[in-house]
């Protein structure tokens, strides 16, 4: 690791891995250098960059229980008795609801499903909800996306005669539930390294397995059945959650999602294609996915109940679909609306907390919407560059979701809170997790959060590094070498697009736009004559946007730090800098 900008105009220090830096010889030396420096060895090279779902396909039985599960699924239908899905109320969770659904339905099951609310249910099982899916006839409950905290819902369902499957992906407590099978890739038992995974992943590879297990016990019943399963075909809905969720797209999570954008784009899931055309999105990516398709059908969870989400998924009337679909973008428009109008109040109060020095961001208001606290911590966290909780409260009680940063496992911090007594719910992953407490042990939680963020970073405050992947000369930057970087998509966590800095750019011309007026567009003279636009998002009233604005800097020699894309404007295709930072 090297610096080659110890603070930039933004403040932050540029480090390259290794010989990043030294010269190369053509776009594809480039791209070889780039997958070097990310950690990946010259023999996987080309595994990594076609990802095939049969290339990096386990054997489903090496999770943990997996037999089990499969076997006590397979007697369920065997003996047509009603199955019960419980899922969660965002877009991993329903996802992952939909795939079960889907499959079970496919064989004649008779199958019911049952997503919680997060303003009355809140995550997970619920004692309510699981004694209803048992009056209601249901033998088997298979939950998707949560279980592995439900040890009380679990004991009940058991002694009123259901069998239990639990699949997850949730960091389990020291006991986890007795469950006939608890399929979770984090158990500590679990040797099968799949602990990436999505919900949707893990409801997937169960899939596969109950799959195969039907096919081996030779039934005449399923067979037909069993023969018209495509199984890929659910992989649209696999790469939606796990983009969703924020999981790395590395592994088999790579080979989902590049796998299922392209089934994504044979639109053969109505709901999803319905939803596609409301939103005008083309072309699947992980950014319409994430951005566009994700945002909607989280909407639903958020504000009510995110069953119409799940229904839009599962529908195969096209009038149904398109009413879930307006009815979905109409709810994100709303969702939007009550974020914004929160996040003014908690950029106050997270200044605050910054001018106290804080390393962590705890930041609660009376009565705010609860479905939007993971967006405004994501956003908060982003701006900061701090691990971020935001919470609502309300009638003593307190609900939020944190963000964090590299280097410090907010669910972990959870985890040992909730061990503490100082939340009373609570989980997550290292990046995001959720939480409840009571309103007098606010305080206590966050000197804790503090505290225990201070020690995962050693007692030093986040330093907002960024990792370059590659140094150029500007003149580089064209289509040429956009078409070579694409070959490393899909992008996303964990695989994210190469930074670059491109050197010797002189700025020619810049202006303000966007509504609002927040963003810069504008070009700069490369070494060999040639211009390279730009645009810059969210910089206007930055250092840099100031510093770019000044008519005086016009012809000032500098160095760009950000993403190279593709841009399609009226029919003509070029090469576009997304600039995020620049050093003089």
């Amino acid at each position: 690791m090297r610096k080659i900008v110890e603070r930039s105009m933004q403040g932050r220090a540029w480090i390259t891995a290794g010989d990043q830096d030294l010269p190369f010889v053509g776009e594809e030396d480039l791209l070889r250098r780039i997958l070097a420096g990310r950690g990946i060895a010259e023999q996987d090279f080309n595994k990594f960059l076609n990802p095939s779902v049969k290339e990096y396909m386990p054997d489903p039985f090496v999770l943990r229980d997996m037999q089990t599960a499969v076997r006590v699924i397979s007697d369920s239908i065997i003996a047509h008795e009603k199955i019960a899905v419980y899922g969660d109320y965002d877009v991993d969770g329903i996802t992952s609801t939909a795939i079960f659904v889907k499959y079970l339905r496919a064989l004649g099951v008779d199958v019911i499903w049952h997503l919680p609310t997060r303003e009355g249910e809140g995550y997970g099982l619920n004692v309510d909800a699981v004694r209803e899916l048992h009056d209601a006839g249901a033998k088997t409950l298979i939950t998707v996306d949560c279980g592995i905290s439900g040890n009380a819902e679990v004991e009940m369902a058991k002694s009123l005669g259901m069998r239990v499957v639990i699949t997850d992906h949730h960091s389990p407590d020291s006991v986890i539930p007795d469950a006939d099978a608890v399929v979770n890739p984090k158990r500590i038992d679990d040797e099968s390294g799949l602990n990436y995974l999505a919900g949707v992943g893990v409801a997937f590879l169960t899939l596969v397995a109950l799959n195969r297990e039907l096919k081996n016990r030779n039934l005449s019943e399923f067979s037909e059945k069993l023969k018209s399963i495509n199984l890929l075909n659910l992989l649209d809905c696999v790469a939606l959650g796990t983009i969703c969720d924020t999981m790395a797209l590395v592994g088999l999570n790579r080979a989902f999602v590049a796998t299922g954008l392209k089934v994504m784009d044979l639109r053969h899931n109505l709901g999803l294609k319905t939803l596609m055309d409301v939103a005008k999105v083309k072309k699947m990516s992980v950014y319409a996915a994430g951005f566009v398709l994700g945002p909607r059908l989280n909407a639903a969870g958020r504000l009510d109940s995110a069953s119409p989400a799940l229904e839009l998924l599962l529908t195969d009337n096209p009038l149904i679909a398109y009413d879930l679909a307006i009815k979905l973008d109409a709810m994100n428009q709303e969702r939007i609306n009550i974020q914004n109008a929160i996040m003014i109040q908690a950029t106050d109060l997270a200044d605050e907390c910054c001018r106290r020095g804080n390393c962590s961001l705890f930041i609660c208001g009376d009565n705010w919407h609860g479905g939007v606290m993971g967006i405004i911590a994501g956003r908060l966290k982003d701006r900061y560059n701090l691990p971020t909780c935001v919470a609502t409260r309300s009638d003593g009680v307190v609900n939020g979701s944190g963000r964090s940063v590299p280097g410090v496992d907010l669910g972990a911090i959870i985890h040992d809170a909730l061990a503490l007594g100082l939340v009373s719910e609570g989980g997550g992953h290292a990046a995001a997790a959720g939480f409840s407490l009571h309103t007098d042990q606010e305080k206590a939680f966050c000197d804790f959060l503090e505290k225990s963020v201070l020690e995962q970073l050693g007692g030093e405050k986040p330093v907002p590094d960024i990792i370059v992947d590659a140094q150029m000369d500007a003149a580089g930057a064209t289509m040429k070498l956009i078409n070579v970087l694409k070959q490393m998509e899909p992008f996303g966590q964990g695989n994210q697009e190469p930074v670059l800095v491109l050197r010797g750019a002189v700025l020619h011309h810049v202006s303000v736009m966007g509504h609002g007026g927040t963003h810069l567009r504008g070009d700069f003279i490369t070494s060999n004559g040639s211009r390279l636009s730009f645009v810059g998002f969210n910089l206007v009233g930055t250092p840099v946007g100031n510093f770019l604005l000044d008519d005086a800097n016009i012809n000032t020699k500098m160095m760009l730090l950000g993403r190279l894309k593709e841009n399609d404007y009226n029919g003509r295709v070029s090469a576009q800098f997304i600039l995020e930072d620049i050093a003089v």
